[in-house]
């Protein structure tokens, strides 16, 4: 495959220019940002004593990037924060685990291989990460598994422990089989240990770049369970696994808190579309976590349609700003903060080009900056948004924008999803302007 070199990414877009300005400026407010533990006081997050407001992106493939390997890039990594910093962003979502298995769609290599032994090069990746990450005055949320199947995840941990598995997408297995199969883990002791391992590696690992611990490090704004632990797909199988689901959950917490006291700690659920509308089952889950967080996908969801995106996007709208009116109420019945930790949205058409136009995904981006910069004016308990994702410099490798094993541009849009589906460009001049002026609203360029 080839992978465009930064120049060649940023040649020709007025984007590339503007960030290339702003990233030679970055390096002169490196440690100016606020800096401290990120904690929480009822509903809002401080750091150093002062409001913490999150403008922040998924970047889930930041350890990958930061491996001393050869499907490491820490040239790029670098050059990635930069632009990020550069925009004001202060938080960033990554993958803190990824299990090596026989799931068709999940990234290669793993934090832990097929036999469950560690890769030293890819911890050492994270620890870079980190670093890096610290050196620009943010923060990390760091997501110890996964749900879905294209980081192995929980799925592959069942299978470790029972030899049997299904794969998300399988014709012999129609949703909701999968969310419903992977849902068993929770009662699985021993499949709940050997996360329970990876967990306690983790949350207990001093970093090999810069020698601080990780429960030490304030560049950890927190730990986050997994990405989307569901209880199940089917109403029935959510009602079966909600008890082992729940204790998870809470022993979960319990274990990291045993091993660092200081930082925050996240459960990484959905919201309701995780529960089947359950809102009571929402905040069982987030009873001992330090807050909430809600995920929208608007054309995942069916609440639009890409291919009528101008005729359907009146009424997603609509739902998207009930989704959000509901989990803030959720937010302020328990006194807790509020991230959408995750909303993305498809390119006009949905194409999947740096060409393609993006207004619907800017209309989108504004809704959800909207409801955060209210939240900011009043007080709430909306606290602030990560978007999905930044593919930055990376192109698509191939021509129908699937990823392959040994692909090495990692963007923002997971193995299994089309390359450039969700993901902003260095080259999405407006998607940069449109973000760039939210931080600006919060105050982040100012930091």
């Amino acid at each position: 495959m080839m992978i465009l070199d930064r120049r060649t990414m940023l040649s020709g877009t007025a984007a590339g220019a503007a960030l290339l300005a702003l990233g030679a400026c970055t390096q002169g407010r490196i440690g100016a940002a606020r800096t401290g533990f990120v904690t929480r006081e009822g509903p809002a997050l401080l750091r150093g004593g002062l409001p913490y407001r999150i403008v922040g992106a998924n970047m889930w493939y930041a350890a990958w990037l930061g491996a001393d390997a050869e499907y490491g890039n820490r040239s790029r990594l670098i050059r990635e924060l930069d632009r990020l910093h550069a925009l004001g962003l202060n938080n960033l979502r990554i993958m803190a685990a990824a299990e090596e298995g026989p799931l068709q769609n999940s990234i290669q290599p793993g934090f832990t291989r097929h036999d469950g032994s560690d890769n030293l090069a890819l911890l050492e990746g994270l620890d870079f990460a980190m670093a890096e990450i610290g050196k620009r005055g943010m923060t990390a949320v760091l997501v110890l598994s996964n749900f879905w199947e294209w980081s192995g995840g929980l799925q592959t941990l069942l299978y470790r422990a029972t030899g049997q598995y299904i794969d998300m997408g399988d014709p012999a297995h129609p949703w909701p089989a999968f969310a419903d199969s992977t849902a068993a883990f929770y009662s699985n002791e021993a499949a709940v240990e050997r996360y329970r391992a990876h967990v306690a590696k983790v949350v207990g690992r001093i970093n090999s770049i810069n020698g601080i611990p990780y429960a030490a490090d304030p560049a950890i704004m927190s730990w986050q369970h997994a990405n989307e632990p569901r209880p199940g797909g089917s109403d029935e199988a959510i009602a079966r696994h909600r008890s082992a689901y729940l204790d998870w959950i809470g022993s979960t917490a319990a274990l990291i808190r045993s091993l660092d006291a200081t930082h925050l700690i996240s459960l990484g659920q959905e919201g309701t579309q995780a529960t089947n509308g359950s809102e009571e089952l929402v905040v069982a889950a987030h009873e001992n976590v330090d807050y909430l967080t809600a995920h929208i996908w608007p054309l995942n969801w069916g609440w639009v349609a890409g291919d009528d995106l101008s005729g359907t996007w009146p009424s997603g709208k609509q739902k998207v700003e009930s989704y959000l009116e509901v989990h803030t109420r959720l937010a302020e019945q328990m006194g807790k903060p509020l991230l959408i930790e995750e909303f993305g949205f498809p390119r006009d058409e949905e194409k999947y080009a740096p060409s393609a136009t993006t207004e619907f995904r800017e209309k989108y981006y504004r809704t959800i900056y909207s409801a955060v910069e209210q939240s900011w004016r009043t007080g709430g308990p909306l606290q602030g948004s990560n978007f999905w994702a930044w593919n930055g410099e990376a192109r698509a490798a191939h021509p129908d924008a699937k990823f392959r094993d040994g692909d090495l541009a990692y963007m923002g849009d997971p193995p299994h999803e089309p390359q450039g589906w969700y993901g902003n460009f260095d080259s999405d001049a407006s998607m940069i302007a449109l973000i760039r002026n939210h931080a600006e609203t919060g105050g982040l360029l100012n930091a």
